[in-house]
């Protein structure tokens, strides 16, 4: 799956002296990629929830919901829909994209996945590489910006699942990589933040409206840089690279209020705007 000249991280059984030397495609870094990665190093070091490995998953429990037949749904789970994404996991190649943290790839990893991770914090790959080990299974991880994943071959994953890609302005970028590395008929899970409520502020009663639609750069009080992504750019840039899309789930509908969550943070903001869809898509033919 990756280009010999590459180093990697892999872990064998997920025992520490079977591990090697951790992979870095880190080429030269744009001011975007280095203010993003400063801001998710600072919240692996705050424990944001995001960062916090998943040790606690029973492998039974993600079966029965990659099946449809789990009620209630155990919230780890239930931010990976659809839950069909699961299925017949095993064996397949699964590359998780900008989605570190040991979260989502040990729910992969427990289903018998051949699990990669790229992620631009190295303290997010951490996180992999202990649930890695916590579980025993192996995986590659890669310390990579998610626009360049010129360090992994052509046509070589069967599942793509991908998050974050608010940090990033152009969709295209991200598209055109996912479509040469997935094979055809690959799957591509990406999350989205609808557009109309990208930038809402908490002002004390409320959330309003905070900046106007056109503008796409959200330079963020805690350091980060969002961008808002247009309709048109999110599904036409999926065509336009190749990939069919075959499933569109709106999240949000299903958050619930969480009387505990800071005011103006997203647990507590989602559940009230909205806007968190999920896309699925293959890759049938080749682009253009």
């Amino acid at each position: 799956m990756m280009k010999n000249s590459y180093r990697h991280f892999i872990a064998h059984g997920a025992t520490p002296a079977n591990m090697l030397e951790n992979g870095d495609n880190m080429r030269e870094k744009d001011e975007i990629a280095i203010i993003n990665e400063k801001h998710w190093e600072r919240m692996v070091e705050d424990e944001c929830g995001y960062t916090i490995p998943w040790l606690d998953l029973d492998a039974d429990l993600i079966r029965q919901y990659a099946r449809g037949e789990l009620d209630p749904v155990p919230e780890s789970l239930a931010v990976m829909s659809p839950c069909n994404i699961l299925a017949d996991v095993e064996g397949k190649d699964v590359l998780c994209l900008a989605s570190g943290g040991g979260q989502q790839s040990a729910v992969f990893g427990l289903l018998g996945a051949r699990v990669t991770v790229v992620d631009l914090a190295q303290g997010q790959i951490e996180g992999d590489r202990k649930a890695a080990a916590h579980y025993g299974y192996d995986i590659i991880t890669i310390h990579a910006d998610m626009r360049d994943l010129s360090c992994l071959d052509d046509e070589s994953f069967d599942i793509v699942y991908g998050t974050a890609i608010c940090y990033v302005p152009d969709t295209r970028q991200v598209y055109s990589e996912v479509a040469r590395i997935l094979r055809l008929g690959g799957v591509f899970r990406m999350d989205f933040g609808q557009p109309a409520v990208h930038c809402m502020t908490w002002d004390g009663d409320g959330y309003r409206v905070s900046k106007p639609y056109f503008e796409k750069i959200d330079r963020r009080e805690d350091g980060a840089i969002e961008f808002r992504h247009y309709m048109d750019d999110i599904f036409n840039g999926l065509i336009d690279t190749g990939m069919s899309i075959r499933h569109v789930m709106d999240l949000s509908r299903y958050e619930k209020p969480d009387s505990q969550a800071l005011p103006g943070s997203w647990a507590h903001e989602a559940p009230y705007i909205g806007g968190h869809f999920v896309i699925v898509a293959t890759r049938d033919h080749r682009a253009f």
